[in-house]
């Protein structure tokens, strides 16, 4: 186990228990259990300036998300739900399938058209075959998508500013967010970690869940872009519901529940 660090706290200090969103503090214990592999309910306490009461109650809600296994007097890791491969894990996996879904992606792009690409591999393949537009705006916070249509393409880029997430290569948090909140596009490309009948869609990361979101109401036309090995999963941050999307495109390796399901709902189900 790693070493713990005790949180100083002074009189004019500001607590967790207090000044954080639950789900925000739920995500740093979890973070803080996955590090360390197991803890304690009074290392929380330490860690988190919270009372025991909290304490247990996150760790109660998190393992009722299955996320981690309670223990008698804390936690220990137990899931790979809030895992996050970066962006050059990401790149070599199942990367033929991410190949035919950008494919099948460009068909629903029209000259004139503002796009929104979300940052991802998928997307990012996407914006490998937008160079054949002569009149196109796409609005990206992917650091890799902006670098690529500015050397090869003669698309219109908005680059949206914000906090840059080291090995994810983008930006996120409130800056971006409120860079984007003006913007009306025709058409989002949304890259997703999880997607499941009960839970819709999800991602392990709170900052890039809230970004993603911003991302939806902006849109005229939401389009997801995964492939198969995503769905039947769930991700640590769910950030919309199945029926905020318009068409989902994905690769052969669907099961045939998932697209009878999404049909019922009213999502239109492209298989690439």
């Amino acid at each position: 186990m790693s070493s713990i660090k005790k949180k100083k706290n002074s009189n004019n200090s500001k607590t967790l228990e207090g000044d954080i969103f639950a789900e925000e503090r739920r995500q740093l214990i979890l973070e803080f259990v996955n590090t360390n592999q197991r803890t304690t309910v009074p290392q929380l306490c330490e860690q988190f300036s919270v009372s025991p009461a909290t304490a247990r109650n996150d760790l109660r809600e998190l393992e009722r998300m299955a996320l981690l296994k309670r223990t008698h007097g804390g936690a220990m890791s137990n899931s790979t739900t809030n895992y996050e491969p970066d962006s050059y894990q990401k790149e070599v996996e199942n990367i033929e399938s991410k190949q035919k879904i950008a494919r099948a992606a460009v068909k629903q792009i029209r000259e004139n058209d503002a796009i929104a690409l979300d940052t991802g591999t998928t997307t990012f393949e996407i914006a490998k075959l937008l160079i054949a537009f002569k009149n196109l705006t796409v609005v990206t916070n992917d650091l890799q998508i902006a670098s690529f249509l500015e050397r090869h393409s003669n698309t219109n880029i908005i680059f949206v500013g914000g906090f840059v997430r080291k090995n994810f290569h983008c930006t996120t948090g409130q800056k971006a967010i409120e860079a984007i909140s003006e913007l009306n596009v025709d058409k989002c490309f949304i890259a997703v970690n999880g997607i499941d009948l009960k839970k819709g869609l999800s991602t392990p990361n709170l900052d890039i869940a809230h970004f993603k979101r911003k991302l939806l109401e902006i849109s005229s036309q939401v389009v997801v872009v995964a492939d198969s090995s995503k769905f039947g999963k769930i991700s640590f941050v769910k950030f919309a519901k199945l029926n905020q999307v318009d068409l989902i495109i994905t690769d052969e390796g669907i099961a045939p529940e998932m697209s009878d399901y999404f049909e019922k709902e009213n999502v239109i189900v492209t298989i690439a």
